[in-house]
């Protein structure tokens, strides 16, 4: 027997608020009104902050951002292929271990394989990596475990009436103590001892402990910009060059934290049978596990003192040399290239700020030119790296500054197909909470990425544009015009200095205007300075 579906909704309502959820993305539908108007009527009363969205993958993305960046989340979808569209973003946070709430509305369990309208499976659609409650009743929901650091799909059984026979009145919610957030059981320490020449990789998400370790030790730390530790002295800008220098065959040993996915000469470090790799686990369902290495966890510095000063000296001269040449190389480009645009979103980004990174070239671009701040001016930097794609990324950027408020500045860099792959995102009603973000695009009209693999090799020309380099001729004016989103088209580095220096508020676009020609030959050049 299901229980009405307005005792449900009220059910939801408590069991969310005391799971900590402050965040709820809606997307309407009928099946799921009786959930919606319940939220609605909770955050009317303060008990939670409502975001609406028409696209569903938009709203999973925007719960995603949301708590990325602190906060504690849940999406609502109405029953059928609605329930599909968060696919995406839940197999991001998945893989990257976030946590979020899934939560669907579904027939009663007697309509089911009865060809009624809008209906299909829905229990178990996110496969195996997600835990599914399938809820017909408010007792069932009650005693359901809603953990901080994974997915979780919520899919109640609503029966009609889908609407109150009077419109909900928002009333005083009951004072509740959230559930705590569980603390991350540890081993204890693994020392590590002196001797091998050893770096830190920190991934993405790899937090302050990689840099703590690289200070206290005195190893060079090869940070990507997401990892939360591309902080201090030790952190290399131009790491991922090094690597395939003579200093990069003399590593004897890693110790990887979060989880590296940008970088293909980190990926062969990783994979070299002369070199011990201890990973120390993170969160996510694939964390980094190469062959032969060995799983740490608390590892700590068992010398006295820092290790050999002379390893960590070698890196950092190579550093700030390659990164010299780097800059006049790019200097004397007679145009804008996707580097500098890297280079100027990153330098305009203030201590306290947030920074979300597209997918593709962006974030590689930025791993080159992103200058590592001191200890104590850090920049949060995001990028959806569970699985890495570029779809709902303007939906992360707006989610993870709508969850940051307390932030100085927030930034979003992302290239042009990343952007146009989300632009429904800023499609949002006059109600809805809006942050201040500015948007930052580099426009070379397609896939620049491409140019730099195999597929852009001179042989595959003639495929080339065709498959990979997908010219797509829109005008991005155009599209924010439409979404009545300030859009300001920069073409030179001045230009976007200028721009980025002076924030009008709200969310704003500024378009960098660069070009993928040329760009394998200066991919190639930069690899070999």
């Amino acid at each position: 027997m299901t229980d009405s579906s307005f005792a449900l909704a009220d059910a939801l309502v408590d069991r969310l608020r005391r799971a900590g959820v402050s965040e709820v993305v809606v997307a309407p539908g009928s099946r799921n009104a009786p959930l919606a108007m319940a939220l609605w009527a909770a955050a009317q009363a303060g008990g939670l902050r409502l975001h609406t969205r028409i696209d569903e993958r938009t709203a999973g993305f925007l719960a995603l951002g949301l708590t990325k960046s602190g906060a504690r989340a849940a999406v609502l979808t109405t029953s059928g292929t609605a329930v599909a569209n968060l696919h995406p973003a839940v197999l991001e946070a998945v893989h990257a271990g976030v946590g979020l709430v899934v939560v669907s509305a579904d027939r009663p369990a007697r309509l089911r394989g009865t060809g009624a309208n809008q209906t299909t499976d829905q229990v178990g659609i996110f496969g195996g990596f997600v835990s599914t409650y399938d809820i017909a009743a408010v007792a069932d929901l009650a005693a359901v475990p809603v953990p901080w650091d994974s997915v979780v799909h919520l899919n109640l059984q609503l029966d009609t009436p889908l609407v109150p026979p009077a419109a909900r009145t928002p009333c005083e919610l009951a004072a509740i103590e959230p559930e705590s957030r569980p603390e991350r059981t540890r081993r204890g320490p693994s020392p590590l001892q002196p001797g091998p020449r050893t770096v830190v990789v920190a991934g993405d998400d790899a937090s302050q402990r990689a840099r703590q370790l690289a200070e206290t030790a005195g190893w060079p730390l090869l940070a990507e910009p997401s990892s939360g530790s591309r902080t201090g002295d030790n952190a290399l800008r131009t790491y991922r060059l090094l690597l395939g220098t003579d200093l990069g065959a003399r590593i004897e040993r890693v110790v990887v934290f979060g989880r590296p996915t940008l970088s293909r000469p980190v990926t062969r470090l990783l994979e070299r049978a002369d070199v011990e790799v201890l990973v120390v686990p993170g969160p996510g369902v694939w964390p980094v596990r190469p062959d032969g290495s060995r799983t740490i966890d608390g590892p700590t510095w068992a010398g006295d003192q820092p290790d050999d000063p002379a390893w960590l000296d070698a890196w950092r001269t190579a550093d700030r040399e390659l990164g010299r040449r780097i800059d006049q190389l790019l200097a004397e480009q007679p145009a804008l290239t996707p580097y500098d645009v890297a280079a100027v979103t990153h330098a305009a980004l203030p201590a306290g700020g947030l920074l979300v990174v597209g997918a593709s070239s962006p974030i590689r671009d930025l791993d080159i030119m992103a200058r590592p701040p001191s200890v104590g001016t850090h920049r949060k930097v995001i990028a959806n790296r569970g699985l890495a794609g570029i779809d709902g990324t303007i939906s992360t950027a707006i989610g993870a500054a709508l969850g940051r408020p307390d932030g100085t500045r927030n930034l979003a860099l992302m290239g042009d197909l990343t952007f146009l792959h989300d632009q429904t995102a800023l499609v949002l009603g006059p109600d809805e909470p809006r942050p201040d973000l500015t948007i930052v695009v580099p426009n070379d009209d397609g896939g620049a990425i491409f140019s730099m693999l195999e597929q852009g090799a001179p042989e595959h020309a003639a495929s080339f544009e065709r498959l990979f380099g997908t010219p797509h001729g829109h005008d991005l004016a155009s599209l924010c015009a439409a979404a009545r989103i300030p859009h300001l088209r920069v073409t030179s580095r001045p230009e976007l200095e200028q721009a980025l220096a002076s924030p009008n508020g709200g969310i704003e676009v500024v378009e960098a205007v660069v070009s993928r020609a040329g760009r394998r030959d200066l991919d190639l050049r930069i690899r070999c300075l």
